[in-house]
């Protein structure tokens, strides 16, 4: 039961894992994609770029000089006449007024200032002070705001007391209706009659338009003033010496607000409707004998704008065309076709670069080529968009690109039949002559090659074309210099996008397959026997996988670098003991706890180093999630009952072949070592029970090995092996010696 439940988890786990998988891994990069797609999408349907030709007719009239034929419009066609359309912007905006905010706070501040001055002098008044007195404590309290001539006069008004509270009362006028601070400059671009002025009283915003003769500023306060004075029944006494009495406490309470101005404008700009003009089917556009105007060139714009302006229906029609590459595109980078899961960088640099190339075609298309009767594809560097993918990513992705790129660029009617053509034949060459390459001078060699190709496809298209030969050779010098220039670039920015994308490419893994590598170097002095096992490893899973038709390189690159957590404790692994076993002293859940650790420092020290992920993933899966067998047993036998996951390794059966070969050589060569007298009969039959093992408990199920595959990695395995454990003849001396 107990073991029905543990096989039960470990089947929940692995759905689980897959469906994170699939979820985490497309869902994002699917959106993304999806969002570069509507954008390339609305470049191409724009028509940017796609009328060329749209000015030659423009061309051939200039404003002031006489036209010397008629164009008569052909077609009935409404245009936005843009001068027109920018008064009438320019009007609306001057009749904007400038907005103004009343300030509550300076306001009550005001009042506050005035009411301590009645308080202050009522207290003066209290203490029977003379006028000189009054007129000093005045200078004291408020130095400067007072003149002696205005303190008399309040102090000897023989209704004092009133004439103060008359000054409140104006001054709650005066602030009420507003005292501006006015800018100097800028107020000449707006309306210039009225302003709008907001308050807000604390219950809500309030506002209203006034005439800008009717605003108060601390240029005409003293007219304002008088005017309050002769519409109210204010005292003689307090009329004489309003002004000064009140003026020290005025300060502008209605502020300038730039930023609510500016909003207004902003939304008359945008309701500001544009000036349609209309040119009737068989008018008279240009008039031949006359001088050609502006307004002329205006309507002879619009007329062949609408001439090249396409119908909804074609619109319509590739737009899906677009969709049908876009879905084509997601079909050919399924791991069906690809041969694995693409990881998420890779799918948004792919999607970059085909953005990159189909946006970049509908640009070179909307400039004038040096040639005529040349496809445009000849200037786009289609072999570049290619090799980039195929050394990146792998071959059957660069062929998917090579299918897919020329494809959208026609979509896009960036490309006509021949530039297609074209473009095809160099993406799939460039697609299928790296197979080989090993060196980065390889690239400058596969751009000759494309180079030869692009020629060769050259000519057969300006034969069938029926082009002038006298256009031959720049043509085809062109396409000779698309492929050399192609090469050359690759071999400049590859290491970039190797570093960028972390990427497994094959000049990467040689480089990392050196022997001299410190990390490697620093493995054979901690730990000789591990790294003897490792470069044993390397040998038996890169021959394997070159028979099954797997990457070998990458195989033995993983099976290098597989073992490298046990640098930090190598005492506690076999092949480093030479006759004291540390873990006779120890307990088996402990040893089970320092073997398991290996993996874990394995690939803490591969992320730390920079190792791509291809080989990260070997290290990781190298023991799948497999038991520690002969310390569970131990454990067993001490404990009697004991929780199986605490004796199985951290790891993931493997996900490729190449993990799956690696695991299978690491584990078949470690038992091997055991085998007395190891002929070539026993070592298969020896090998034979190894893999049977594993594939029995589950840990080659993700790898998508075939049986057919697994009989031909035995008998890689097994040749290796037998010529690595061949029997020795025995010499006499040794023999004698022996016997002695």
């Amino acid at each position: 039961m107990k073991k029905n439940n543990l096989s039960l988890r470990k089947m929940r786990k692995k759905i689980f894992e897959k469906f994170k998988l699939k979820s985490t891994v497309r869902f994002r990069p699917l959106m993304v994609s999806f969002g570069a797609f509507l954008i390339c999408a609305a470049v191409i349907l724009s028509g940017f770029g796609a009328g060329g030709s749209r000015n030659a007719e423009l061309q051939e009239f200039e404003a002031g000089k006489v036209a010397d034929r008629d164009v008569i419009a052909d077609r009935t066609v409404s245009y936005i006449d843009k001068p027109a359309t920018q008064l009438r912007l320019e009007a609306e905006q001057r009749l904007v007024p400038a907005v103004f905010i009343f300030s509550l706070f300076i306001t009550q501040e005001i009042q506050n200032q005035y009411r301590h001055f009645v308080d202050f002098s009522e207290n003066q008044f209290d203490m029977r002070i003379s006028a000189d007195a009054y007129y000093l404590a005045l200078q004291a309290e408020y130095p400067g705001c007072f003149s002696r001539e205005t303190a008399d006069a309040v102090y000897r008004s023989p209704a004092r007391v009133n004439l103060l509270e008359e000054g409140g009362t104006l001054l709650h006028t005066v602030l009420e209706k507003g005292l501006f601070a006015v800018p100097q400059a800028g107020m000449e671009n707006y309306n210039p009659d009225t302003i709008e002025l907001f308050r807000d009283d604390g219950a809500g915003t309030e506002h209203e338009r006034i005439a800008i003769k009717d605003i108060v500023t601390k240029e005409n306060l003293p007219d304002a003033i008088e005017a309050y004075l002769s519409l109210s029944s204010y005292s003689s006494n307090f009329s004489a010496v309003a002004l000064r009495l009140i003026s020290p406490f005025l300060s502008e309470n209605v502020l300038f607000s730039a930023e609510d101005t500016d909003r207004n404008l902003e939304e008359v700009r945008r309701q500001v409707k544009p000036v349609v003009r209309d040119i009737v089917r068989g008018d008279r556009v240009i008039r031949k004998g006359f001088i050609v105007g502006s307004d002329d060139l205006a309507r002879l714009s619009a007329l062949n704008i609408s001439a090249s302006r396409r119908s909804p229906r074609n619109i319509a029609g590739q737009f899906f065309l677009l969709v049908f590459v876009y879905v084509l595109f997601f079909l050919l980078l399924r791991p069906e076709v690809t041969g694995r899961i693409l990881e998420e960088r890779e799918i948004y640099f792919i999607e970059i670069l085909a953005f990159a190339y189909v946006v970049g075609s509908v640009l070179i298309t909307s400039v004038s080529l040096p040639l005529e009767s040349v496809p445009c594809s000849v200037f786009i560097p289609t072999a570049l968009a290619i090799m980039l993918p195929a050394l990146l990513i792998g071959q059957s992705a660069a062929i998917a690109m090579a299918v897919v790129l020329p494809l959208a660029s026609l979509a896009a009617g960036a490309f006509d039949l021949s530039a297609y053509m074209f473009a095809v034949i160099s993406g799939f060459s460039a697609a299928f002559i790296l197979q080989t390459a090993e060196r980065r001078m390889d690239l400058i060699k596969a751009g000759f090659i494309n180079a030869a190709v692009n020629c060769l496809a050259m000519a057969a298209i300006l034969l069938y074309t029926q082009t002038f030969s006298f256009n031959f050779v720049p043509i085809l010098f062109w396409a000779a210099f698309n492929g050399i220039f192609s090469g050359m670039l690759v071999l400049g920015i590859l290491p970039l996008f190797e570093q960028v994308l972390n990427s497994a490419t094959t000049f990467r893994l040689i480089e990392l397959s050196d022997l001299n590598n410190p990390i490697l170097k620093r493995l054979l002095t901690v730990a000789p026997g591990t790294y003897s096992h490792s470069v044993m490893v390397a040998n038996l899973a890169e021959s394997a996988c070159q028979e099954i038709g797997a990457n070998a390189l990458l195989a033995r690159v993983g099976a290098y670098y597989h073992d490298i957590g046990k640098m930090d404790q190598p005492d506690y692994f076999i092949e480093n003991q030479s006759a004291y076993n540390k873990h006779v002293d120890i307990n088996p859940r402990l040893s089970a706890t320092v073997i398991r650790s290996h993996v874990k420092i394995g690939v803490e020290k591969a992320r730390a180093m920079g190792l791509p992920p291809a080989v990260i993933d070997i290290i990781a899966q190298h023991h799948g999630n497999s038991v520690i067998t002969w310390f569970y047993n131990e454990a067993v036998k001490k404990e009697g009952q004991v929780n199986i996951e605490d004796f199985t390794y951290p790891g993931t059966p493997p996900r490729s072949r190449e993990s799956a070969v690696v695991m299978l050589a690491d584990v078949v060569e470690a038992a091997v070592r055991s085998l007395k007298k190891p002929s070539s009969a026993r070592i298969e039959k020896f090998v034979q029970e190894l893999i049977m093992g594993k594939f029995n408990m589950g840990q080659l199920s993700d790898s998508e090995l075939t049986f057919r595959d697994l009989e031909t990695i035995k008998k890689a395995f097994v040749k290796v092996l037998a010529g690595h454990y061949h029997s020795r003849i025995e010499y006499p001396k040794l023999k004698e010696a022996a016997n002695e």
